[in-house]
This record gives structure tokens, C-alpha cells and sequence, in this order.
């Protein structure tokens, strides 16, 4: 039906006769001539069609934007003058002979040259199937099947083993909620949609199947943000016999080579690697963004004896912070700015923003600025100055809490401070980020959790001191960030069955439930498990990142809305009764406003 794309015609077709087909991008009508536009998905032709063409011109006049054509002439060069240097094909263009309309369209329910945030993303999602015709879209989701094959290649060369795992499997009771799935052959069972195929990769490495991989489907209903679906895909790797250098040394080498294919961009070699407890004191996040230049400096033990009790209580509570952050030429922020940024950092918790203008620091306390002054002794600020580094025109943020508070607030301040005041620099800065704690405890639930998930290792030092001092135990779980995105999260994993039991009764999974949830991971472990480790790349965000993206729905071809909706097919929807009534489902009427059940 057709002889070349639309977008690779060039100089060197001069003169041949081609075959086309595609959309119709633009028509116009030059006193007498008409030129269509013509889009497939590798570029445009312009088609030039005039009267000596009697039937085609006839029929061209009846063509409009988006109706499929087929087309047939001979290419020839454009005159002089009318070259477009922005085109590909912009040389050449081609006489029509023959048209073929295969199809007519009604008007687009919007124009196909706008930008993302030119149309109402819910009306893009509704008729997405002519949103993926926009250059933008289609380049994004090239990129992304040029990523995939890329990552193929790099794996498939070095042994892994493509291989599938199950979407039909056991819920489990760790991590996000599971999409369940009613059984109609076990009435009253339900199988779990996978939110990792984090224990058959596992029982693959106990197969003996050495190095695995899968770009997979996971699904997980939880609340949605510009990086979250409930469905999203994984690139899934796991290997035995390799620690985690290793693994990380192979996965550096991965990215460097998917970034030099696609991008032409040169990473670093190798990439640094920061601990869990350095991150969080510098930067206040696990994912920080190297970009920013900005950090958090402590300065609790500066605030300890101070009679201000919002810096004292904290500077003296053991798991208080007090913390700066110095911003350059932040002095130039108005009262408004500083008032809207009070309120931003309310979101994660601080009760209010302190800060010091700094206007002359040689003059010590008479050249600052700030309502919290009378409240701190000279070598208070001059052991903040000294310590943040602060010059002439800085202002200084400080926060004054619960550390987890302070973490979450100024580390969420410093990402906002450095994209609003224009601090952010160019470029890619990958890092490793290691040394996690093994758990985290819930004061409200008195108990502890899984930092990563409850089949990470912990590190061989701490095993002895899982039971006695489970807080200071450190795992074996490595993250890789970029640009303050965390596109990648692995670990080595527990091998011993007995290393597996102990620290499911830390968790407060018994050993009943413990059987009930994992008793086939249990048992496999008894017949000689390698050591083994892994990692899972989210691909939509990775891919989000390298097409500067401002969410994954804008790479994924069929997305979610942030109510997990899908305006396009109408999805979730009802179903009918004896659908139900074969699965054994019955719902429950919802009460209406009077107190009574609706229909």
C-alpha cells in the first residue's frame, strides 16, 4: 500500500515515483495549487496536487485536517526559495498523480500543534488516540521503545534471561493495597494482581536460572501523584552470585550505555554513592537532587541552652532537629514570598518557617535581620553564621522539630527554592544511595516495619543484633536517583531461612502467618538457596526523566487520570448481576443522605 514513510523522503528520491499514505496534517490552496501535509508516524511530505490532475485535484479539494490518504507521484525538488530547513523532508516534495481517500474525519477535538498544557489533560485523555498524534507524544513513547530495546540488548548480552512471571498470585501483607481478583472456580479465594514479582524472581535464583529479567506489568491501589498509576512497568532484574557492588557496578554500566544510545549524553564513571543517614543530614530526602546547591546544616547543639523553646525543645529531644538552610540572595524575597513559603512547608508538617536575614554579616547581630534575634545569645548566630557560611544578602530558613518533620519540610523547601529562584543546574547527576536502615518503627502502632520490604538482607555484621537493637541494624538495599527522582530500588536478599523467620517475627508476622503468607518461600529455602540480589528500574519514570516529561502519564499510551480512572474506555465500570452471582459477590447498597439505602 505504500512505498516509503512520509519522513524519509529526501534529495536522493529525486525523480522516482513513491506510494504514501498517512494523515492529513495541513491543507492549503495556493491560487489555483493545493498542498497537503502529509503525517505518518516517521514525519511530513507536502504533496503538491494542481488541475492538469483533474479527477485527483477534484478530490483534493475535498480533503480536510486528519483524513487518511493514500498518494501516489513523483518526488521532485522544491522550487528555490521554498525549502524548509526545519523539515526533514523539506528539499523535496512530491507531484500527486493518484489520491486515495480511505477515510474522512470530522473536526479534531483539538489541534495537534499544541502543547501539553494548551488542552485540558482530561479532554487529551478522553480522545487520546488522536493525542498521540501530536509530535510530542509520539516522540516520547519512540523513546521509550528505544529505551526498552536498549535495555534488552544490555541485559541479553550479559546473560539475563528474559523470562515472565505470574499476574494471577497471592495477596500479600506488605506494601501498598492489592488489586484482588475474584476466583470463580474457588468461591470466596481471591488472587492479588502483582505490585513486584519481587518473590518468583527469588524462587528463579533457587531454580538456578543465574541471572533473570522482565520488563513487566505492576499494578498497586494506592493514592496517585504525577509519578504514580495504579499500573506501571518495571524493568525487574535479579542475579545470584553477585553482591552488591557488583550489581550496582553492572547497573552504572546499563545506564551509562542506555544514556549514550538514546541521548548521546556521557555519565559519570563511576557514580557516587552517599549513605541513607548522610542524605538525610545534607539533604533532608533518600532522593536527593545533586542539582540544587543548597543543604541543610545542623545546629541543635548551637540551640540546646537557648531560652527559646521552639529551637530548645527540639535541639534536646533525641529525636529532634533543629536545622538551617542557607539561601544566597535570599534576602531579595519579599515578606509575601517568605509568607507563601511558611505555607508550603505547613504541608509536611512544620509549624512555622524561622528565618535571618543577613545584610552585613561583619557587623554580627546589628547586621541582621529577623523577629528571632532577641531570643538568641551572640554566639548562637555566630556559630550559625560561621557554620552556614552566610554572606552579605543571604537569608537563613531554619526548622525546629520532630527530625522526620524537619527532613520532610526543609528538604522539600530546598527542591522548591532551588527551581523558584533558579538554582537548579543543567545536566544529569546520578547516585547511589546505600547503607539504609534495615527497619523504621511505627510509634503508633508500636512496632517495627521494613525500610525496603521484608526480604532485603541485612548487613552480615548486624544479623547478631537483629533481636536486641533492630534501629541500628543496616540493610543491604541500594536506591538509584537522578535528578532527585529515584528511578531504580534493589537489594541483596535473605538466603537462610533461619535469617528469614527472625526477622518476619520482627515485623509481628507469626509463624502461622507467616506459613499462611510465605510458606512456599520458607520451603524453598530449605533446598539450597544461592545468595542472591536484584533491583527494579521504574521504567515510566526513568523514561519521564530522559523526555523531560512533567508526569508518567505523558509517556505511557493509555493512562490512568489521579483517580485511577481511564476516560477513554470509561473504566472502572459496573458489571452486570449474574457476573456477580458467579463469583459469589453481592454489593453493598450505599446509604443515601436520608439515613436510608439507595437503589
Amino acid at each position: 500500500m505504500r512505498s516509503h514513510y512520509c519522513g524519509h523522503l529526501n534529495e536522493s528520491h529525486i525523480d522516482e515515483e513513491v506510494t504514501l499514505c498517512g494523515w492529513v496534517h495541513r491543507r492549503r490552496d495556493h491560487g489555483g495549487v493545493i498542498f497537503i501535509d502529509l503525517r505518518d508516524r516517521e514525519g511530513i511530505s507536502q504533496v503538491v496536487f494542481d488541475p492538469d490532475a483533474e479527477e485527483s485535484f477534484a478530490l483534493a479539494e475535498t480533503v480536510r485536517s486528519e483524513f487518511v490518504l493514500q498518494v501516489k507521484g513523483r518526488v521532485r525538488r522544491r522550487p528555490e526559495g521554498t525549502e524548509n530547513p526545519d523539515m526533514a523532508t523539506g528539499q523535496v516534495e512530491i507531484l500527486g498523480k493518484e489520491l486515495v481517500i480511505f477515510n474522512r474525519a470530522e473536526t479534531p477535538p483539538f489541534q495537534l500543534d499544541i502543547a501539553d498544557d494548551e488542552v485540558a489533560e482530561e479532554h487529551r485523555l478522553r480522545y487520546r488516540y488522536v493525542d498521540l498524534r501530536r509530535p510530542a507524544m509520539l516522540q516520547r513513547l519512540r523513546l521509550r521503545s528505544e529505551i526498552t530495546r536498549t535495555l534488552r540488548e544490555f541485559l541479553d548480552d550479559r546473560g539475563f534471561l528474559d523470562m515472565e512471571t505470574p499476574m494471577l498470585t497471592k495477596a500479600t501483607p506488605e506494601g501498598a493495597r492489592d488489586y484482588l481478583v475474584p476466583s470463580r472456580t474457588h468461591p470466596g479465594h481471591f488472587f492479588a494482581l502483582p505490585q513486584s514479582p519481587q518473590l518468583f524472581k527469588q524462587l528463579l535464583m533457587m531454580s538456578g536460572m543465574d541471572r533473570y529479567y522482565q520488563i513487566v506489568r505492576c499494578f498497586r491501589d494506592e493514592d496517585l501523584r504525577a509519578d504514580r498509576q495504579p499500573e506501571f512497568t518495571q524493568l525487574d532484574i535479579e542475579a545470584s552470585f553477585m553482591d552488591e557492588d557488583e550489581l550496582m557496578g553492572l547497573m552504572e554500566d546499563m545506564m551509562r550505555e542506555l544514556f549514550a544510545k538514546t541521548l548521546e549524553v556521557a555519565l559519570p564513571k563511576p557514580f557516587p554513592r552517599m549513605s541513607h543517614a548522610e542524605a538525610m543530614r545534607r539533604f533532608g530526602s533518600d532522593k536527593p537532587d545533586l542539582r540544587i546547591p543548597l543543604e541543610l546544616v545542623d545546629v541543635e547543639d548551637l540551640m540546646a541552652g537557648v531560652e527559646f523553646k521552639v529551637f530548645a525543645g527540639p535541639a534536646n529531644d533525641p529525636e529532634g532537629r533543629v536545622a538551617a538552610l542557607r539561601l544566597p540572595r535570599g534576602g531579595e524575597l519579599t515578606r509575601k514570598e517568605i509568607d507563601d513559603y511558611t505555607k508550603y512547608v505547613g504541608i509536611y508538617g512544620a509549624k512555622g518557617l524561622a528565618y535571618i536575614k543577613v545584610n552585613e554579616v561583619a557587623r554580627g547581630r546589628d547586621g541582621l535581620q529577623s523577629p528571632i534575634l532577641k531570643f538568641l545569645p551572640d554566639e548562637a548566630i555566630d556559630g550559625i553564621l560561621s557554620r552556614t557560611g552566610a554572606e552579605d544578602g543571604d537569608l537563613i530558613f531554619f526548622g525546629a522539630d520532630k527530625a522526620s518533620v524537619v527532613n520532610e519540610a526543609l528538604g522539600a523547601l530546598r527542591v522548591r527554592l532551588g527551581h523558584d529562584r533558579e538554582l537548579v543546574e543543567r545536566g544529569w547527576r546520578p547516585l547511589w544511595v546505600v547503607d539504609f536502615p534495615m527497619f523504621e518503627h511505627e510509634p503508633k502502632a508500636g512496632r517495627w516495619t521494613a525500610l525496603h520490604h521484608p526480604f532485603t538482607a541485612p548487613r552480615e555484621e548486624d544479623i547478631d543484633r537483629l533481636e536486641s537493637d533492630p534501629g541500628e541494624c543496616l540493610s543491604r538495599a541500594y536506591d538509584m536517583v537522578l535528578n532527585g527522582t529515584e528511578v531504580g530500588g534493589g537489594s541483596q536478599r535473605i538466603y537462610r531461612e533461619e535469617v528469614q523467620k527472625q526477622v518476619f517475627r520482627l515485623l509481628g508476622i507469626d509463624e502461622e502467618e507467616a506459613r499462611d503468607k510465605f510458606g512456599f518461600l520458607l520451603d524453598a529455602l530449605k533446598y539450597g538457596c544461592p545468595p542472591h540480589g536484584g533491583i527494579a528500574f521504574g521504567l515510566d519514570r526513568l523514561v519521564m526523566l530522559m523526555t523531560g516529561a512533567s508526569s508518567i502519564r505523558e509517556v505511557m499510551a493509555f493512562p490512568k487520570t489521579q483517580t485511577a480512572a481511564c476516560l477513554l474506555t470509561q473504566a472502572p465500570s459496573t458489571v452486570k448481576g449474574e457476573q456477580l452471582r458467579e463469583l459469589g459477590i453481592r454489593l453493598r447498597q450505599a446509604k443515601t443522605e436520608e439515613g436510608g439505602k439507595g437503589a
